[in-house]
């Protein structure tokens, strides 16, 4: 079957799913990446935390919006995993 992978936030903070306002999103649904890719930032008390892929695979979901705030453990991305 297909391996998923369901990549959590390992914080609670601000998600922006762009590196800067404007800029292109880390990430979009069908995007493969690769493990240690950046898929989002997490701002906790004025500090940027990169949100990396743990695995090698494909962008199935995103679960959240820009500009959100997140809780630990909150769903981020979806990966179906190809190594």
């Amino acid at each position: 079957g297909l391996d998923l992978a369901v990549i959590k936030s390992p914080i609670v903070g601000t998600l922006y799913r762009a590196p800067e306002p404007g800029a292109r999103n880390f990430v979009e649904v069908g995007d493969t990446v690769k493990k240690g890719n950046v898929l989002c930032i997490i701002e906790a008390m004025k500090l940027m935390n990169e949100i990396e892929s743990e695995a090698d695979g494909e962008i199935t979901a995103v679960h959240v919006e820009n500009g959100r705030p997140v809780q630990f453990g909150d769903r981020l991305f979806t990966l179906r995993v190809t190594g």
